[in-house]
């Protein structure tokens, strides 16, 4: 499979003020793959109100790490709503070898055993765990961006893991120098 030159990997997705599609409005999403086989990401600043610690009592895993007990799970999109994603850091990409490298040292893994790690506290707060993922099918996200339902930024680890999730979006737009309270969705002639 190769990654055409425009691959959006590692990129942000941030929605525009009149998507008034209610899974993807006021959305960053972060993608995860992009090539020419569709894309697939997780929106990272929609908590479900669920902590780490209650996803671990309902998998009958202990959550070891005090610090991460009320960690929020995300809702990653409407796609496999069911299935659980942690993107996470890792120092070496080699200990995890049934996730998918997004770069260099971000992964996304679907295993059990990277919901035990973040409750076990091994990825010292650089993770995010979100239940469903965002998916487009070949060219429908190139046909989005081209409508203007979308705008993209370079992620950065910051705005993933960091900042709050209140604030993920506009720290996003920030990234392109745009206050999205300050776009509208009509157009006009001057």
């Amino acid at each position: 499979m190769t990654t055409p030159c425009h691959s959006l990997r590692n990129h942000l997705l941030i929605s525009m003020p009149h998507l008034q599609d209610p899974h993807f409005s006021h959305t960053v999403t972060y993608i995860c793959d992009h090539s020419e086989y569709g894309a697939m990401g997780l929106v990272i600043n929609r908590p479900i109100g669920i902590t780490l610690a209650e996803l671990c009592d309902h998998l009958s895993i202990p959550c070891l790490s005090v610090a991460n007990q009320q960690r929020e799970i995300f809702s990653g999109g409407p796609v496999r709503s069911d299935r659980g994603y942690v993107l996470h850091k890792a120092d070496d990409p080699m200990d995890w070898s049934s996730s998918h490298c997004v770069t260099d040292n971000i992964l996304l893994s679907t295993s059990l055993d990277a919901i035990e790690a973040a409750a076990a506290g091994q990825f010292n707060h650089n993770y995010l765990i979100a239940l469903g993922c965002a998916g487009w099918g070949p060219g429908q996200l190139e046909q989005e961006l081209s409508n203007n339902v979308w705008l993209s930024c370079q992620a950065n680890s910051d705005i993933l893991f960091t900042i709050p999730a209140g604030d993920r979006l506009q720290a996003a737009a920030s990234i392109l120098g745009v206050n999205l309270d300050l776009l509208t969705a009509h157009t006009g002639h001057a």
